[in-house]
């Protein structure tokens, strides 16, 4: 029974052993919003990266938010894996006692382990607030994905 339970855990780990800019990613976000994080490749270069979180920040917001991402993979090398830089566009919503909404322009870089499914990330995310009221927004945060 040990064994098979061993085996199970090494060919999970073993599925999506390919670099980490293909497939599905799922993980937590720890940051302004800490949530849930998702991220879907689109191309080599290109995804689509979502939120489902709480903000912590005054009486406290459910933040819903997606991002368009472009990454660049020249800008820092590493010896092992790789590190690409991202930049991007996207949206929020919030709820909480009013409705919340605006735009994000996330600034990251992601870590991609060799021969793992993992990857970590940082990012920040400056915008602007739409509702309820006209304002600057920062968010950002780390995070940690296993991709499929």
């Amino acid at each position: 029974m040990k064994k098979l339970i061993l085996l199970s855990i090494v060919a999970l780990f073993s599925i999506g052993m390919y670099a980490q800019d293909k497939g599905l990613g799922l993980g937590l976000v720890f940051g302004e919003p800490t949530g849930l994080s998702a991220k879907l490749w689109t191309s080599e270069r290109t995804a689509i990266d979502a939120a489902v979180a709480w903000s912590f920040s005054g009486v406290g917001w459910f933040h819903m938010q997606s991002d368009f991402l472009i990454h660049n993979y020249e800008l820092l090398t590493v010896n092992q894996g790789a590190l690409p830089v991202y930049f991007g566009g996207g949206a929020y919503i919030a709820f909480s006692s009013d409705l919340g909404l605006g735009i994000r322009v996330p600034f990251g870089m992601a870590y991609q382990f060799e021969g793992s499914p993992v990857d970590i990330f940082a990012e920040i995310a400056p915008g602007l607030s739409l509702l309820p009221d006209l304002g600057f927004y920062f968010g950002g945060g780390i995070g940690v994905r296993y991709f499929f």
